[in-house]
């Protein structure tokens, strides 16, 4: 009667266990926000925490994608250099006029998704390192960006974009903050739904096995890319309305908060797990943390510590995690 009491104890303790390692994310996230909460009451209103929400916007639709790319076992470093294109690319077709904004965004739309398709193309027909060749793409990304701008900030934001994004429904809810939730709750529900996403975890998990049980891993490698550099392109436009200034350098250094986001959230380079779900909260807990350095009062090096940090201790409780269970 003992052995089975133990038995059952050992076994709920077990469940414990992995819901706590497969939901750790969200416990960071809630006992952060509580420790927000506590230094500063501005975590308490409502109209602060949908701030917060519209600034990850950004980060926080690059990331989607990128989540995409490492399930399937891949990363994708190009995503910051497409932000800059596309928010330059947009702020110039645009050219200050309202009827331009359709064309400007499709153009941008369809830029992002095609350098991610030709980063898919490669990695699937030449099996090229992911990380060098996304690198390598990012840097002709950020040289056509530098050419086509001239190196300084063009074009102009059509009147009404801007406002339409930052309008708070309710004077509560911005526009750009709702945006981004309903990108995450779409992706979220598309990964536990479609066969797509059923079929990345698969290729992440045994590449040689999905090829050789009829997966088309090529075609799904080269999606998964092309939704990458949507994703990214969509975020150059987030950012674009959220500062309105088409800056050469607006998504420098972002791939590195795409990065730590999705480790963070339990996506790694192995591939094979994650999701979107725990991306998003990484997101947050990102975001919280760096406004909690700013309340602190410390400088952005500091926070360039934290986010370093913050990517070595994820990927560190990741392997941890792993020999344990």
């Amino acid at each position: 009667m003992s052995d089975r009491m133990g038995g059952d104890v050992d076994g709920i303790q077990i469940k414990l266990w992995r819901w706590a390692s497969s939901n750790a994310i969200w416990v960071v996230l809630a006992l952060l926000f509580i420790v927000a909460a506590l230094l500063s009451d501005a975590f308490l209103r409502p109209v602060y925490i949908f701030n917060v929400v519209r600034q990850a916007a950004p980060v926080g639709i690059a990331a989607i994608g990128v989540t995409l790319v490492m399930i399937l076992g891949g990363v994708d470093l190009s995503v910051g250099a497409v932000i800059s294109l596309t928010a330059v690319l947009t702020a110039v077709l645009m050219d200050g006029h309202v009827a331009n904004i359709p064309l400007a965004v499709t153009v941008a739309l369809a830029t992002g998704a095609i350098i991610g398709g030709i980063n898919g193309t490669l990695i699937a027909y030449n099996r090229v390192s992911p990380f060098i060749l996304t690198l390598g793409m990012a840097v002709v990304v950020m040289g056509i960006t530098q050419i086509y701008s001239g190196g300084t900030a063009r074009g102009i934001v059509s009147p009404g974009f801007r406002e339409f994004f930052n309008y708070r429904i309710g004077g509560i809810v911005p526009v750009l903050a709702l945006t981004f939730l309903g990108l995450a709750l779409v992706g979220v529900r598309l990964q536990q739904t479609t066969k797509f996403c059923r079929n990345l975890y698969l290729i992440g998990s045994n590449p040689l096995a999905a090829e050789l049980s009829g997966l088309p891993v090529r075609k799904i490698t080269i999606t998964a890319y092309a939704l990458s550099g949507l994703m990214g392109a969509m975020a150059g436009i987030a950012l674009l309305a959220r500062s309105g200034v088409s800056s050469t350098f607006a998504g420098r250094g972002l791939e590195f908060d795409v990065l730590a986001a999705v480790i963070l959230g339990g996506t790694t380079f192995q591939g094979g797990r994650g999701g979107i779900g725990g991306t998003i909260a990484a997101v947050f807990v990102l975001l919280i943390a760096f406004n909690l350095v700013n309340i602190v009062g410390l400088d952005y090096n500091a926070q360039l510590i934290v986010k370093g940090a913050i990517i070595i201790i994820a990927s560190s409780a990741y392997i941890y995690f792993k020999k344990v269970r």
